[in-house]
């Protein structure tokens, strides 16, 4: 790992101390902030992205706990509804967050006219909206994001199935988007788009494609502690030799792991 190496994207779950929704599509097992920062020993990552899950639907206390304990080591990506009040984004911002998720897979699909009003509330603090999307269900969804003037971040590399996605207008759209450096882009959770991503040439493949087009524009997270995936689950470690596999180069590798998260999200 080079110096200041940076996880964009892990979740927090305790159901002793953090309630969850009670419209959800998965309840996971406990996962502690503990649990997490003796990962990130293990792995040297210094700096991290907390996301905040589906699972605690608008409420934030987890999100504002985490990212209160941690100071300048941590930043966020809170979920902002059209109603959410001015305050808490403002209040979230202080804290260490950077940018709104919205998502339009597992709780069902968000609509352009709500995704303009959650563009609309965030512009004023800077943030950027982080899509989880299918690209090739979707294929015009980034870009009409980007069209409303919001700076997009697409999740898990496409979210789509690795051997097909190469295939697809979406993948075509995001390669042609990050070309221009229009969107930022996650080398993350490949085993959400593959049942073997260790082994699968299509995931290896797919992430050579992304860093070609333009490596100034990728980020890596770990996902951890990989929620709601019925596929196998790598050990943090085979995580980590797959992310080495993507960048042997270390310049590279000092820029998806480190420069970039620090321009993306400690800005």
């Amino acid at each position: 790992m080079p110096s200041g190496a940076c996880d964009c994207h892990f979740h927090i779950f305790e159901a002793a101390r953090y309630r969850y929704a009670e419209a959800r599509h998965y309840t996971p097992q406990d996962a502690t902030l503990d649990d997490y920062l003796a990962l990130c020993n293990d792995l040297s990552i210094q700096r991290s992205v907390l996301i905040h899950p589906t699972v605690f639907g608008g409420d934030h206390l987890s999100f504002e706990d985490v990212l209160r304990s941690q100071g300048h080591r941590m930043r966020g990506v809170a979920v902002v509804a059209p109603d959410t009040p001015d305050e808490d984004i403002a209040r979230w911002h202080a804290l260490g967050a950077r940018g709104t998720r919205i998502t339009t897979i597992f709780s069902g699909d968000v609509n352009t006219q709500t995704i303009r009003r959650i563009v609309d509330k965030i512009k004023p603090f800077g943030w950027h909206v982080q899509l989880l999307v299918d690209v090739a269900q979707r294929p015009d969804l980034v870009a009409q994001v980007l069209d409303m003037g919001a700076t997009v971040v697409v999740d898990h590399m496409g979210h789509h199935d690795a051997a097909t996605i190469q295939q697809s207008a979406g993948f075509a759209n995001l390669l042609s988007q990050l070309s221009q450096s229009g969107i930022w882009l996650k080398l993350s959770a490949p085993y959400r788009l593959s049942a073997d991503c260790i082994s699968d040439v299509h995931v290896q493949s797919l992430a050579e494609r992304y860093l070609r087009v333009n490596p100034d524009r990728l980020v890596w997270g770990t996902d951890w502690p990989h929620p709601s995936c019925s596929n196998r689950i790598p050990t943090s470690q085979q995580l980590l030799t797959l992310m080495t596999q993507w960048l042997p180069d270390e310049v590279i590798r000092k820029k998806v792991l480190a420069d970039n998260p620090a321009r993306l999200y400690w800005n």
